[in-house]
């Protein structure tokens, strides 16, 4: 049975601004790695699409990767981040771009490039393709941001509702049920 479109509210982002504002960081990261040995992990599943986006938008040789990560268990609230798949690649004295969908209270994030930074990279920044400014609690400074929102749930692009919607071209807000809590994703 096929979900409802019904839960999703307006559309935040077209698919078209999206893309011209992935261009505009991929054209950011190009200056600013030009000459260096770059290494980009998307997390997974959330930001495979921007991912994959971004690293065609960025005119250098690259490497890239995986890395994913739950900090959901059966209900809706984040608990202890946990590792699903970690890199393959080495990341000693290379600079790496972690890439992110949602950079929301930080946990996840600074969680995810904590176990990085241990294995002593050339640099470390990240990549956000959204940003709630209003709720990072944890010490996370993304290099580039593609958006600050202040939507409490998003879908479409990659980011998925429910595990619905991640194969939309545009972020749409997401209308909740009367009865859900108004967590973050």
């Amino acid at each position: 049975m096929g979900a409802s479109r019904g839960e999703l509210a307006r559309v935040l982002f077209t698919g078209e601004r999206i893309q011209d504002r992935v261009r505009q960081i991929g054209a950011e990261i190009t200056r600013d790695y030009s000459g260096r040995d770059l290494v980009v992990i998307g997390v997974l599943k959330g930001a495979a699409a921007f991912t994959v986006d971004l690293a065609r938008a960025i005119d250098l040789p690259l490497a890239m990767d995986w890395a994913a990560v739950s900090t959901y268990g059966r209900g809706s609230t984040a608990g202890t981040p946990r590792l699903l798949k970690d890199v393959g690649e080495d990341l000693a004295g290379r600079d790496v771009l972690v890439v992110e969908d949602i950079l929301d209270t930080g946990t996840t994030l600074s969680w995810l490039m904590d176990r990085f930074r241990e294995q002593a990279p050339a640099s470390l920044h990240c990549c956000v393709l959204l940003r709630k400014p209003h709720a990072v609690a944890k010490p996370v400074e993304p290099r580039y941001v593609g958006f600050d929102i202040t939507e409490h749930w998003v879908a479409g692009y990659g980011i998925d509702y429910a595990e619905r919607h991640r194969n939309l071209g545009d972020i749409h807000e997401v209308r909740l049920p009367a009865a859900a809590p108004a967590a973050s994703a």
